[in-house]
This record gives structure tokens, C-alpha cells and sequence, in this order.
């Protein structure tokens, strides 16, 4: 794909990946970038360094300020070609975890993709395509160990992200799934080293959104920041029981995270 004289949209853009995928987006030639947050002034201040950037309001966990966020972009900005659904949320816990924080968590990791979709897919499909980006996390391949929220709703991220691209890849859609391990952002900061999803060391935010960018360039469905995590999800297909056996020992080793 091409984002040269078009628009793009990135949620969760008022810092750590997102703020680093409205940069590289911008440029790479975007013509308008929205830079879309819960903060408006975090986005707002990533918005002030990028000249083609603008900010605006976002709660991805309601489906009416998706809308919003959409309606507002192709009227203002025009047409969206790359909408880069990326804001996510961590819940640390296991079956304990509060129903409340399930489902905040799972429609801010899920269900903001499926409103995205319910309201993009159909104007991007009658305009001849465009192109749809989920962070997903390495997560959502393997699990994350010492949250059960997490590694649930970016299994069934992935999945979504999958599906889309299954059933209207014929029509023009192009998907992307961004998967990475540990990035440094807010979501693990004061974590040393990155925790247990730092075993293969921790990437920058701007080093992640290179290879989203370049995985986007080529049309790549799975981006995967770290190239050792498909050596995991290729092990894990193997031998599902000594994957198993093997993320028991990591978790071991790191502690009881839950």
C-alpha cells in the first residue's frame, strides 16, 4: 500500500507506538495524519510536532466515539485509506479479575476493531479498498504470561483481524495484524527490562513502527517487530503440550505474575 496524498488515522496516537506510527506515517507522505487518543492533549502535543497532523477525541471503547472519530475524519480530512487501530489497554490478573475490567479491557482490545470495521469496511470497500491495521501483540500468537485479560482479547484480536482479511480481502481490503514483544511505552514502563515479554529484548516505539510501516509497504497480513516470535507460534503449532511445558518453566522463572 501507499499512503503518499492520503489519510490515515492512528488511536492511541498521544504516545508510545501510536505517536511513533503517526510520525513515520507522516513521513512516509500522508497528506493528513489524526492523531487520535482518550488524551486529547497528549494527542494534541504529538499532533504540534508533525505538520500534517491534526488531533482528535477518541474513547475506542465506545462505539459511538468511533463513529464520531470516523464521520468527523472523511468529512474534515477526507477519504481514510489506513486506519491504524492501535490503542490498547493491560489488565494484570487472572479469572479474578473484576467483571468490570473484563469487559473494559475487551472492548478496548476487541471490540474497538469490530466498530471500527462495522463502520469503515463498507465505505473503504466502495471506494475500492483501503486498509486496516490492528495491534494485536505477540500476545495474541503465544499468551502472556501473568495476565489472562490480556492474552484473551489479543487472541481474539488477532482472530478478527484474520477473518476480515479472509472475507474481504477479494473486495479490496487489505488487513494487517502488528504483533510485537516488549516495546518501550507507558504500558511497561517500570518494568525492568520489559518483564517476561522482554526475553528477546525491548524495542524502541520509533523501531516499531518502522516495521509496521515497512510490513504495510509489502501488504504483509502478520508484522512481527520481533522475527523470533514466529519461530515461537511455529513451535507452538508443532508440539502444543511441550510449548506448554516450556511457557510453565518461562513463568517459573519470572514469578507468578497473577
Amino acid at each position: 500500500m501507499q499512503v503518499t496524498g492520503h489519510t490515515v488515522v492512528v488511536t492511541g496516537g498521544a504516545s508510545g507506538i501510536g505517536a511513533a506510527l503517526a510520525r513515520r506515517l507522516a513521513q512516509a507522505g500522508a497528506a493528513h495524519v489524526v492523531v487520535a487518543d482518550r488524551d486529547l492533549a497528549g494527542a494534541t502535543a504529538v499532533a504540534d510536532q508533525i505538520p500534517v497532523a491534526v488531533a482528535r477525541h477518541v474513547d475506542v471503547g465506545i462505539e459511538a466515539s468511533i463513529v464520531e472519530l470516523i464521520e468527523g475524519t472523511e468529512r474534515d480530512q477526507g477519504p481514510i485509506e489506513l486506519f491504524c487501530s492501535n490503542a490498547g489497554i493491560l489488565a494484570v490478573g487472572g479469572a479474578e479479575v473484576p467483571d468490570e475490567a473484563w469487559r473494559r479491557i475487551m472492548d478496548v482490545n476487541v471490540m474497538a476493531h469490530v466498530w471500527v470495521a462495522r463502520h469503515l469496511v463498507g465505505p473503504m470497500v466502495a471506494r475500492g479498498g483501503g486498509t486496516i491495521a490492528i495491534t494485536a501483540s505477540a500476545a495474541g500468537l503465544l499468551t502472556q504470561i501473568g495476565s489472562a485479560p490480556y492474552s484473551v482479547t489479543k487472541h481474539a484480536a488477532l482472530a478478527f483481524a484474520e477473518w476480515l482479511a479472509i472475507t474481504y480481502g477479494d473486495a479490496g481490503l487489505r488487513v494487517s495484524a502488528l504483533c510485537p514483544q516488549a516495546v518501550a511505552t507507558q504500558m511497561t514502563a517500570g518494568i525492568d527490562g520489559g518483564g517476561v515479554a522482554g526475553v528477546d529484548g525491548m524495542l524502541s516505539a520509533d523501531a516499531v513502527a518502522d516495521a509496521a510501516w515497512a510490513g504495510l509497504a509489502e501488504d504483509r497480513f502478520l508484522i512481527l517487530p520481533h522475527p523470533q516470535v514466529a519461530d515461537y507460534a511455529r513451535r507452538r503449532a508443532e508440539d502444543h503440550d511441550r510449548w506448554i511445558r516450556g511457557m510453565q518453566r518461562l513463568q517459573s522463572r519470572f514469578g507468578d505474575l497473577t
